[in-house]
């Protein structure tokens, strides 16, 4: 007998639109950035790539190429909260400090540009709506309308942690070139700081050495000042109110 079933219903086209939907929807973005961001921190807890290229990974590169898969290697490391100065440091007494600071500098516009990159991809949709207080609104205008100032008064200062201040950074509307430049130009003097210090730490009585971390520590000192001046003012503001 010929089998007289009917064959299965195709499934309504009206399905994989909702699908894909659904895995483009903001949460779903922002959740798949929290599992790569999660991931990212564990192979560097795991692996520990600061140590492989402190330790000159790979050995058999030297040259403009070593250089160049430095500052690669040191983007993908800041955007997975690997701290830069343990990377800057490493620059410095691999390669020297003038070829150590263009590959330092290199490597830390390319991983803001990865952090900034994602976090406005896979973040900021679901994020936005999500800013409410004053404090928040306040950064995040701050970020909008003067974000080239803003972003290079924190690079200029340390003590906000690079990676969170790009997937920050993101959220909010700054522009990428704005973000770029200022990062590029504003991390400039603290990187060449650890750079210098990595460069010569051969010799801790150097005036090269002694020069480089006395900066350090200013820049440390004035990055703490401010951020007391700007909680003083903000509980000023809050008390007032």
């Amino acid at each position: 007998m010929l089998d007289t079933a009917a064959p299965p219903a195709p499934a309504p086209a009206g399905f994989a639109v909702r699908c894909t939907r659904t895995l483009l929807s903001p949460w779903s973005r922002l959740s798949l950035l929290v599992v790569m961001l999660a991931a990212a921190v564990t192979t560097v807890l795991v692996f520990e790539p600061q140590r492989l290229l402190s330790a000159g990974w790979p050995p058999q590169l030297s040259g403009a190429a070593a250089v160049v898969l430095f500052g690669v290697a040191y983007g993908l490391c800041t955007a997975a909260f690997v701290p830069r100065p343990i990377l800057n440091l490493a620059a410095g007494a691999l390669f020297g400090s003038q070829a150590g600071l263009a590959a330092a500098v290199a490597g830390t516009v390319l991983g803001a540009g990865i952090a900034f990159g994602l976090g406005r991809l896979l973040g900021q949709d679901a994020l936005r709506p999500l800013l409410r207080g004053r404090a928040l609104l306040a950064a995040d205008g701050q970020l909008s309308r003067h974000g080239f100032r803003t972003m290079l008064a924190i690079r200029l200062f340390p003590g906000v942690p690079f990676a969170a201040a790009n997937y920050c950074a993101a959220v909010s509307r700054m522009g990428w070139l704005p973000f770029l430049l200022a990062t590029g130009i504003g991390s400039v003097p603290n990187t060449a700081a650890y750079v210098i210090a990595g460069s010569s730490a051969s010799s801790p009585t150097s005036p090269a050495f002694l020069i480089a971390m006395g900066f350090i520590a200013l820049s440390g000192l004035a990055a703490a000042v401010v951020a007391w001046r700007k909680r003083h003012r903000l509980r000023g503001e809050r008390s007032g109110a």
